[in-house]
């Protein structure tokens, strides 16, 4: 199944951009007549024929669509701080992207070792997962913002803060999360939130969160807690 993210088709024809085309006709080397399936990003699935196998601007014919295609039951959003090595942080989002997210947000932390985030090559890393796992939905990647901030935004959801500071009472994802539902989870830096930052998100409404007795990576945790949610909510 050959899968190509359109996010702007809206016609009965769709034209691939020269990246794309270039990837549909020189690497897969596709032809004139062959179907292919598009996703738009926002649960639209569809099956196409390529009407014209130009190496700069592939042509295809929407034969048919789905919509709200693998929809899923309930909304993750995680706020993680951007790991060190940004290969780690790509990894996170890829399996992320896989297993099933919605919404990943860099925080930037007192402790953060990394403080800039290049979101296009992080969005491409997404859409590469898009369309290896056939997913319709495109999680949303929004740009870094300070913790403080990021505090300050509304959600209508659970939120949960996972951190390691042993003299608070925690409580395992099983026991906080309810199905069907909105979440929001905060993850911390290689160095874990300051309890500042940790007494603050209990202030605006967050609950503590344990992820077991092993102390995990950035990225792990919050992969763990992608799992985690998605399992419960299978």
């Amino acid at each position: 199944m050959h899968i190509f993210y359109t996010p702007d088709i809206s016609q009965n024809t769709y034209t691939l951009n020269e990246e794309e085309s270039k990837h549909c006709v020189r690497v897969l080397r596709l032809s004139k007549g062959t179907v292919v399936n598009l996703v738009d990003g926002v649960g639209g699935f569809y099956t196409a024929e390529i009407t014209d196998d130009h190496p700069k601007k592939v042509t295809l014919s929407i034969l048919n669509v789905e919509t709200e295609f693998h929809k899923r039951n309930h909304y993750l959003h995680i706020a993680v701080a951007p790991t060190k090595n940004i290969d780690r942080m790509e990894w996170f989002l890829e399996k992320a992207t896989e297993l099933g997210i919605d919404e990943i947000t860099p925080i930037i932390t007192d402790r953060s070792e990394r403080r800039v985030v290049k979101d296009d090559r992080l969005n491409k890393v997404i859409t590469a997962a898009v369309k290896q796992s056939i997913k319709a939905y495109h999680p949303k990647l929004n740009e870094a913002i300070s913790f403080d901030d990021f505090l300050k935004q509304p959600f209508d959801g659970q939120q949960l803060i996972a951190h390691c500071i042993d003299n608070q009472q925690k409580r395992y994802i099983s026991d906080l999360v309810k199905p069907y539902e909105k979440y929001l989870v905060l993850i911390g830096p290689e160095g874990d939130f300051t309890p500042e930052e940790v007494d603050l998100a209990l202030n605006k409404g967050y609950k503590p969160l344990t992820l077991g007795e092993n102390r995990l990576r950035t990225e792990t945790a919050a992969l763990a807690v992608c799992f985690e949610i998605n399992y419960l909510n299978r």
